[in-house]
């Protein structure tokens, strides 16, 4: 796939996310989950709405990756945690010194940039 062919409903939400407006999908039962979707992933229905997403979470999970896939062999050594913003979970890499990564730290989300590929990716700023 060519770098400048759209993933539509991923894309829409990383554009979301770089403008400070990040966004999540919710169904009339109240669940929620990252765009793109047509069905909730928990109970299958497929009328789903936008919803704002907080722009600072908290990090729940974090591992320190030094041994990358390829296409992040010049991002290493680096932090990939899972923050949660409100009802919403992201998985990103934290922009911060590995050391200074924690547990319950309080994150922003945003976008930043693969030093490998160029391509755009969720991240978190220590707050």
């Amino acid at each position: 796939m060519s770098d400048d062919v759209r993933d539509a409903g991923y894309d829409d939400a990383l554009d979301a996310i770089e403008s400070g407006e990040p966004y999540a999908l919710e169904c009339s039962n109240g669940h929620t989950s990252l765009p793109p979707r047509r069905v909730c992933p928990d109970c299958g229905e497929g009328d789903l709405a936008e919803v704002d997403v907080p722009t600072t979470g908290e990090i729940v999970s974090y591992n320190e990756t030094h041994v990358p896939t390829p296409d992040f062999a010049d991002d290493v050594p680096y932090a990939l945690a899972i923050a949660e913003f409100g009802d919403v979970r992201f998985t990103g890499m934290v922009d911060a010194d590995i050391e200074d990564v924690e547990i319950g730290e309080t994150v922003e989300i945003a976008l930043g940039e693969s030093e490998t590929t160029g391509r755009r990716l969720i991240e978190f700023s220590l707050a």
